[in-house]
């Protein structure tokens, strides 16, 4: 009965063009990314325990805070690792365990615990992860003229832009040199004026804050005053007074060499460039800047909005001597996955269609040409209002049900030209 309704009825072309066009609008607005939103949390636990080796931080943080964690109910896996000073647990939940409820529980656990401390161990610091850290675009800054130190602080600058573009959760930069400035006291002048590095370093530490210290009322105006100032260019920590000597005062630089500059690197980021077949490679410094999307966010349009920002800032913060080179960019790795679908989507429908049109008839591979389009419209529809993306994992889905699709299209068109072309049907 349903179904001769819509035979009969003049709103079924209608419908069938109102589902492919809501399908298109789906297609446009539907958020690509390369990896699937699969609800897997895992959450760092860190503690840092200055003066302790690797096997003491082992023995007294490292292991009891993995039993500890091993009981929050959810829990899958418990990584860990200890260093000297440091010890870091990996919690991993079960697949489709809520962020939210599970850093809650772990917080729980870990505050009704805090009296089991032992001395020397910080408070935890806990941070949550999921799949949208994974940086999306990574770009590398290179140059042949430009050092570490150079390259990390351009860098800096260019990762303070990035971070205003819009859907932008999370920035790193990986290599490069950070500024330092180093502090080397002198043991001979610092025991002629009767001071110790100990005692200096308080006294650095106090240099290096500002305080809110009230505010002045005057003539219906109110001025906030602050004392103090962060140490920001040598002089500044040059002329801090560290001390009082025959009633005259004692500044750092009397007791201590001060040297501003690039520390010393931990790790080394390089960009190898080939001129030509039988050429050498070129080894240039590099830095790389990673870029995170938010969660549910457009990877092309997060990508595109932040390479375009890179073109702008070219030649007002990024000089010509360095080059940018896109290292990573699985924006455009999910705008060729799901345009490959949309190719074999519609290379189904025309392979189809031309088959029964030679084997059944016209009219017959009309219906299939307009059955298999407006199904796997309706079905992206359906993914764009339940917040679905389209993603490595619902990509392989949907080719998978385009097979079936496409059987069960010509299985029932098929069926039907055959009973009416039975003796005694109408």
């Amino acid at each position: 009965v349903l179904a001769k309704a819509f035979v009969d009825s003049k709103l079924t072309p209608l419908i069938v063009l109102t589902s492919i066009l809501l399908g298109l609008f789906a297609v446009l607005l539907l958020p690509r990314e390369e990896e699937p939103q699969i609800k897997v949390p895992m959450i760092d636990v860190m503690v840092s325990m200055p003066g302790f080796s690797a096997k003491e931080v082992e023995e007294r943080a490292t292991r009891p805070m993995e039993k500890l964690l091993w009981e929050i109910p959810g829990v899958e896996y418990v990584y860990s690792t200890s260093m000297t000073a440091q010890s870091v647990v990996i919690v991993r939940f079960k697949v489709g365990e809520d962020l939210e409820q599970s850093l809650v529980r772990l917080n729980q656990k870990l505050q009704s615990n805090f009296d089991r401390i032992p001395p020397g161990v910080s408070l935890p610091l806990v941070k949550a992860r999921s799949i949208d850290d994974v940086p999306i675009l990574a770009l590398t800054f290179h140059s042949e003229t430009y050092d570490h130190f150079d390259l990390r602080r351009l860098a800096v600058q260019v990762d303070d832009e990035v971070k205003a573009t819009v859907d932008v959760a999370e920035t790193s930069l990986i290599g490069g040199a950070r500024r330092t400035v180093r502090v080397l006291f002198d043991p001979v002048r610092l025991a002629a004026r009767n001071l110790t590095a100990a005692g200096i370093l308080p006294i650095l530490a106090q240099a290096n804050k500002q305080f809110s210290s009230g505010e002045l009322i005057a003539e219906n105006r109110e001025f906030l005053v602050e004392t103090g100032a962060f140490l920001v260019t040598r002089a500044d920590v040059e002329s801090v007074v560290v001390g009082v000597d025959r009633g005259r005062p004692v500044y750092l630089k009397d007791v201590a060499d001060i040297r501003d500059g690039a520390e010393e690197l931990s790790q080394y980021v390089l960009f190898g460039k080939v001129a030509g077949a039988d050429a050498d490679l070129q080894e240039e410094a590099a830095v790389t800047l990673t870029i995170a999307k938010r969660p549910g966010a457009n990877a092309i349009t997060v990508a595109e909005n932040v390479l375009r920002k890179i073109e702008l800032l070219k030649g007002k913060i990024i000089p010509a001597e360095i080059e940018v080179s896109v290292t990573r960019h699985y924006g455009k790795t999910a705008e060729v996955k799901s345009n490959e679908l949309l190719w074999h989507m519609l290379l189904a429908v025309v392979s189809v269609s031309i088959l029964i049109a030679v084997t059944l008839g016209r009219r017959e591979a009309g219906i299939v040409a307009l059955a298999i389009p407006s199904t796997l419209a309706l079905t992206l529809l359906v993914f764009y209002f339940y917040g679905f993306t389209l993603n490595r994992i619902t990509l392989f889905a949907l080719i998978f049900s385009i097979g079936i699709l496409v059987d069960d299209a010509i299985v029932v068109t098929e069926n039907i030209v055959r009973h009416l072309h039975l003796p005694g049907a109408r």
